[in-house]
C-alpha cells in the first residue's frame, strides 16, 4: 500500500486544495492521500475559521483518506520547524510520497536551494544579500514565494529518506485577497469577516453564517496578559529571546486596539507572523522547558478517515507506531498542550459552542462514509 502525504491547514478548505489531492493522488500513483494538518491555531499565528475535527472532516468528504493532527507546537511555528513536525509524522505513518504546492513550479531549482545549508526560515534574506544557489539564483531571485520557502523545508527534511517529492503548481496566489474562480485560502477569509458570499468556493459555505474567531478577538486577554506578567516570566516561554519580551509589553502599554498593537509591534526585525506566534505562546503559556521536554513525535493522533483511510490503520498494526485513535490515547505532555491550545481558542465562543469544540477536541477520530 502506497501513501502520498500532504501538509495543509484547510483554514478553510476549498476547491484548490480538492484539486491539489486529485493532483497528489494521479501523480504520485499513490492508494491513499494522508493529510497532515495543523490544529486550532495555525502558521500565521492566527486562529483558524473552524475548529480543527470539522476541518479534518471536511478535507476526508473531499478527496483525503485520512488527515492526522500537527501539534500545536510545529504549527505555530517559521516554516523550518513546521516541515521538521510534519514532515516527522508522515515518516512515522510509512509515506513513499510527499505532495505540495510550489509558486514557481521547478522541482530542480527547489532541490538545488534544499541542497544548500542555508535555512529556510532565512531565505529572504540570503537572496537579498546576493546568495546565489545554482541555477535557482537565476529564476527567483529575491521572490521567494510562501510555499517555495515550504517546499525547500520539506525537500531538506526529506533528503536521504526515501519518500519522493511531488510537485504540483499553484494556480491561484497565496496572498491575493481577492476571490476568483479558484481562490487562496485569504482570500477566502478575508471575504468572511467582510460579509461576502463564498458560494461555490469552499465546501465550507457554512461558515458565511457562523461565528468565526478572529484575532482581535482575543486582544482584551492578550494584552492583559501582557501588562500582568513580568518580563522574566515571559522569556521562560517558547520563542521569547532578545528582548522581545519588552517589546511586546511597551507595545501592549501603548496601543489601544489589536490592530494598533500590531502596528506598533511589527519591525525591521519582527515579522507580524513572527509577533503573532510569539503572542500565542504567551496566552497558552508555552515554555521552553515544556517544549524540550517533549522531544520528538512518536504518535500518530488521527482526526478523521473514510475506507481506504481505515485500510492504512490497518497496515499500521504491523508496525511500532502508535496510532491514538482517541484523544485520551496522546502521550500526556503532548496532549495537555493541545487542550491548552483548545482552551484559549474556544475562550471566545459562547459556552455551547464552546462545549461542543471541546468535547470534538476529547473525543474520537472521526469515520466519515
Amino acid at each position: 500500500m502506497k501513501v502520498c502525504g500532504i501538509v495543509a491547514e484547510y483554514n478553510p478548505f476549498h476547491t484548490g486544495h480538492a484539486w491539489h489531492i486529485s493532483q497528489a493522488r494521479e501523480k504520485s500513483g499513490c492508494d491513499i492521500i494522508l493529510a497532515v494538518m495543523s490544529g486550532d491555531f495555525v502558521q500565521r499565528g492566527e486562529p483558524a475559521v473552524e475548529d480543527k475535527v470539522r476541518r479534518a472532516v471536511t478535507a476526508v468528504e473531499n478527496g483525503c483518506d485520512a488527515v492526522i493532527c500537527l501539534p500545536y507546537i510545529y504549527s505555530t511555528q517559521s516554516a523550518g520547524v513546521f516541515a521538521h513536525g510534519a514532515v516527522s509524522l508522515l515518516k512515522l505513518a510509512g509515506v513513499s510520497h510527499i505532495a505540495f504546492g510550489s509558486e514557481c513550479g521547478n522541482l530542480e531549482n527547489l532541490l538545488d536551494i534544499a541542497s544548500t545549508p542555508v535555512n529556510p526560515d532565512h531565505l529572504h534574506v540570503s537572496m537579498d544579500t546576493g546568495m546565489s544557489f545554482p541555477r535557482a539564483y537565476s529564476l527567483l531571485t529575491t521572490d521567494m514565494r510562501p510555499n517555495d520557502i515550504l517546499a525547500v523545508a520539506y525537500l531538506k527534511e526529506i533528503a536521504g529518506s526515501g519518500i519522493e517529492p511531488v510537485l504540483i503548481r499553484r494556480t491561484s496566489d497565496y496572498s491575493d485577497p481577492e476571490l476568483h474562480e479558484v481562490s487562496s485560502a485569504l482570500a477566502i477569509r478575508t471575504a468572511l469577516k467582510e460579509g461576502r458570499s463564498v458560494e461555490g468556493l469552499t465546501p465550507s459555505v457554512h461558515l458565511e453564517h457562523a461565528f468565526i474567531p478572529w484575532m482581535e478577538m482575543y486582544w482584551p486577554y492578550l494584552r492583559t496578559y501582557l501588562l500582568m506578567t513580568g518580563a522574566e516570566t515571559l522569556n521562560t516561554y517558547q520563542m521569547y529571546s532578545e528582548g522581545i519580551e519588552n517589546h511586546l509589553k511597551e507595545q501592549a502599554r501603548l496601543a489601544d486596539s489589536y490592530e494598533d498593537f500590531m502596528r506598533r509591534s511589527v519591525n525591521y526585525r519582527y515579522t507580524a507572523s513572527r509577533i503573532r506566534r510569539t503572542c500565542l505562546q504567551a496566552m497558552i503559556q508555552l515554555t521552553k522547558a515544556e517544549v524540550k521536554r517533549l522531544g520528538e513525535p512518536d504518535t500518530l493522533q488521527v482526526l478523521a478517515f473514510n475506507d481506504r483511510g481505515r485500510e492504512w490503520l490497518h497496515s499500521m498494526r504491523d508496525t511500532d507506531v502508535k496510532i491514538a485513535s482517541r484523544f485520551a490515547r496522546v502521550p500526556w505532555h503532548w496532549r495537555e498542550i493541545e487542550y491548552r491550545s483548545a482552551l484559549l481558542y474556544t475562550s471566545v465562543f459562547d459556552e455551547e459552542k464552546r462545549r461542543e469544540i471541546l468535547q470534538r477536541e476529547i473525543g474520537g477520530a472521526v469515520y466519515v462514509r
